[in-house]
């Protein structure tokens, strides 16, 4: 795991995360909710709520190009990058994500750690 990131775990194996059909799920990590989604087996964190409104994006879905979709406004991004992919120019702050024997982690920068998401 590299040093950039506090790494906090989430869950103790990814069975333990309760992905609803929709392949989202809401986590705790250092105190915050956050969003992981899941795609093609990879695993992508990002905050649980939409930059837009404030939509809850476990309750959204993930398109057939791996996009979370906001259930709010329809507005998309990518899990990998954060970009808005439906052109309104908003960003979603995301997080890598790695699975070890001993758990599921999200990276966080040192900021992002004292709770300033």
């Amino acid at each position: 795991m590299s040093n950039q990131y506090r790494w906090v775990k989430v869950a103790e194996s990814v069975e333990e995360i309760s992905f609803s059909a929709n392949n989202l799920a809401e986590v705790v990590a250092n105190d915050k909710r956050i969003c992981i989604g899941k795609y093609k087996d990879e695993l992508f964190a990002f905050p649980a709520r939409c930059p837009h409104a404030s939509g809850v994006l476990a309750e959204g879905f993930i398109d057939a190009l791996g996009n979370v979709v906001c259930p709010l406004h329809r507005y998309k991004f990518c899990m990998k990058n954060g970009r808005n992919v439906s052109g309104e120019g908003y960003y979603l702050k995301h997080w890598p994500v790695e699975v070890k024997e001993d758990g599921v982690f999200v990276g966080m920068e040192s900021k992002n750690f004292l709770g300033l998401f």
